[in-house]
């Protein structure tokens, strides 16, 4: 799915089976966001082969967090010279703990702040909540936010999962709700498009979600 002549966003339709959105910042520095599950990967690689973009063009990975559904493909890229990233939070209470998670291999690791990868300025959201190392980024000159796992249309993310919060998901949320978003492209679920409507699914999630955190 074009949404400019720079962004490109893969939705995962299927009812059957779970997987994440990925998203593609499609500049002459082309970034990967979530590449999903491995199992399932061969429907995105189709897709950016179907744009003339094989896995070689692909220069950096990001990965709003370690679930399985949002980072398992980048086994796809272990032979290619892509660059992997996540935050340094997120390696590291899931190396520490939870031994049954697969461990990647990462090139670098983000903290919170301004992240230029190519000629494209993004800022990182360190937004613990779902996962304890959990990120969204915000492309400023788009006013587009990836919110991974954090927020969704009408929804939010899971916090029964190692490491998750309510308290902390909530003020996640409360965060990212100051940005100027006109684009909400969440992890899964259908993207928000239009600064009052991104305003409104913040309220409505403030609203009917943060008294069940």
């Amino acid at each position: 799915m074009r949404l400019s002549d720079d962004l490109y966003a893969f939705p995962w339709q299927s009812f059957t089976e779970n997987n994440c959105n990925s998203y593609l910042i499609a500049g002459a520095y082309r970034i990967l966001i979530d590449p999903g599950h491995q199992h399932l990967f061969g429907e995105l690689r189709n897709s950016l082969g179907s744009m003339g973009i094989g896995l070689e063009n692909i220069n950096l990975i990001i990965a709003t967090h370690i679930h399985p559904d949002h980072i398992e493909a980048v086994q796809a890229f272990s032979s290619l010279p892509t660059m992997v990233t996540i935050h340094e939070e997120e390696y590291r209470y899931f190396k520490d703990t939870i031994s049954r998670y697969p461990q990647f291999d990462f090139d670098f690791f983000l903290t919170e702040g301004s992240l230029k990868a190519g000629g494209t300025e993004l800022e990182v959201f360190h937004t613990p909540g779902h996962s304890p190392g959990s990120i969204c980024i915000y492309w400023p000159s788009r006013k587009a936010l990836f919110a991974g796992d954090v927020i969704f249309e009408q929804g939010v993310g899971r916090t029964d999962l190692p490491g998750g919060s309510g308290d902390h998901l909530k003020n996640s949320i409360k965060r990212l709700s100051s940005l100027d978003v006109e684009i909400l492209l969440p992890g899964h679920g259908s993207i928000i498009r239009g600064k009052e409507q991104v305003a409104r699914n913040f309220a409505l999630v403030e609203q009917v979600y943060f008294g069940l955190l």
